[in-house]
């Protein structure tokens, strides 16, 4: 498997031949690339020493990478701060606790078990820029490599910010912990045997919720595919039922992405977990007749988001796909909530992070606060299916030409490339958004309807204007 490398960090499997996954080799070069700019981005005052926070999933491969990273970290004349079994957002968040430099998190995220990755921080627990991330990458290819005389090494201490995470959580405005105390849930967790074990019980026992445990042993072998989708979360929909719990929660091994299962054991579905918490915010915030509130995901997300900001007399913005330029455009517009259709809940009053816990603590708020079953609630969003398809091309250069000539095939509908194309259909509530692969010779196509008959619909006629466009 090749090596994925991007602004974020990079990817890969563990094992094999050097030149294919991510080799210890990679690591080292990587963290060392990592800790040089880091110096450049922060000078430090003269006899300041850096600091790092290093958090890790629960993945097989975790300890091996750990020791590589912080190895060379202090090899770098870098002080590590490891904060042990760690989600990504508590590694995020554990940046600005320990008033460190930067983070590195260990995770593949969804990914399966063989996987592992280097994700990058700055000094706010946030993804590098562009710009940044590219000097890494330019950096780690060079081969100039100079570490730090023995007297100038770094040092490591450990600490686990689990609980200073959740009190962060708890003592959000807009958590009502008596209210969801009130409410007595009794709730199914799927924690795909990462780090979800660890701190979403201890979450869920502050809240006052009775919780189920699945796959909580933080043991790193996933029982099942660990992206959560509805065809990997058959057991928790199972246990939901047969339980008579008030939902189920899926997160992924990192903990920033989240999904609910409703009462009837069927998919709340992934894309309204931002919706339905950005719902309750906007209609806090228009109770204290705050008006004109910003929300923010990507070109691939959901209709229904825009649509409950406007209900709430709000506004919506679009970024390109990719956390970072969700939170870039965040930052831009002063957004209220954010994030992504895959789960990702963006809450900025906390951090400017995916985070499942914000988002947990948030969704049991609003169900307890409407009294609500979690089917009932999701009736009360606009109802919309995304169908995702793709286009397999002989020639990456094909590609240009396909999203050229679609803007001038659909130049009198709503039109939006700021990454790739989309294409909306305003009358008829729908759009398409085509987007290239950055690996591989492939057009993704995502688009939505109000049904998912019509979103599949939508989607063969652009596939088939693509075919003509190149002769085929």
């Amino acid at each position: 498997m090749t090596l994925i490398k991007s602004i974020s960090g990079i990817r890969g499997t563990i094992g094999g031949p050097a030149g294919e996954g991510l080799t210890p080799i990679d690591i080292v070069k990587f963290t060392y690339a990592y800790s040089q700019c880091l110096k450049v981005r922060k000078p430090q005052p003269f006899g300041e020493r850096y600091k790092v926070v290093v958090g890790k999933d629960a993945r097989l491969s975790g300890a091996m990478v750990e020791q590589l990273v912080c190895g060379t970290l202090i090899a770098c004349g870098i002080d590590v701060v490891k904060a042990g079994f760690a989600s990504t957002p508590t590694t995020e968040m554990a940046v600005t606790f320990a008033k460190a430099d930067g983070g590195i998190i260990l995770t593949a995220s969804h990914n399966p078990r063989q996987w592992n990755a280097l994700k990058l921080l700055n000094e706010r627990g946030e993804f590098l820029t562009a710009l940044e991330g590219q000097a890494i990458l330019d950096l780690a290819e060079s081969g100039d490599f100079d570490f730090a005389p023995v007297d100038e090494l770094g040092h490591i201490e450990e600490h686990d910010f689990t609980d200073e995470h959740l009190d962060a959580v708890l003592a959000l405005e807009a958590v009502d912990v008596e209210a969801v105390k009130n409410a007595h849930f009794k709730v199914v967790v799927d924690s795909i045997n990462s780090v979800g074990g660890v701190i979403m019980p201890r979450l869920l026992e502050r809240l006052g919720v009775e919780c189920i445990s699945l796959f909580g042993e933080p043991t790193g072998d996933f029982q099942h595919n660990p992206e959560p989708l509805p065809q990997n979360l058959v057991t928790l929909s199972e246990t939901v039922v047969k339980e008579h719990a008030d939902l189920g929660i899926s997160v992924d091994p990192d903990v920033d992405r989240l999904a609910f299962i409703c009462e009837d054991g069927k998919p709340f579905v992934e894309e309204y977990t931002l919706v339905s918490v950005a719902d309750y915010l906007l209609e806090l915030e228009e109770a204290k007749g705050h008006t004109g509130m910003t929300t923010v995901s990507n070109l691939s997300s959901t209709r229904a988001l825009r649509d409950v900001t406007e209900k709430h007399g709000g506004v919506y913005h679009a970024a390109a796909v990719g956390e970072v330029n969700v939170t870039t455009k965040m930052h831009e517009v002063g957004a209220l909530i954010g994030g992504e259709g895959n789960g990702g809940v963006i809450y900025p009053s906390i951090h400017c992070g995916r985070d499942a816990m914000v988002g947990t603590a948030l969704f049991l708020s609003n169900l307890a606060h409407k009294g609500m079953k979690v089917t009932e609630l999701k009736a009360t969003y606009p109802q919309y299916a995304i169908a995702k398809n793709r286009i397999d091309l002989s020639d990456k250069a094909l590609i240009d030409k396909i999203l050229e000539e679609m803007k001038k095939v659909f130049a009198d509908e709503n039109i939006n490339d700021i990454d790739g194309v989309k294409i909306s259909f305003e009358a008829e509530r729908k759009w398409v958004h085509l987007r290239k692969s950055n690996t591989e010779p492939i057009i993704r196509i995502y688009s939505e309807a109000p049904t998912m008959e019509a979103a599949e619909e939508l989607a063969q006629k652009v596939i088939g204007i693509a075919h003509k466009i190149i002769g085929e």
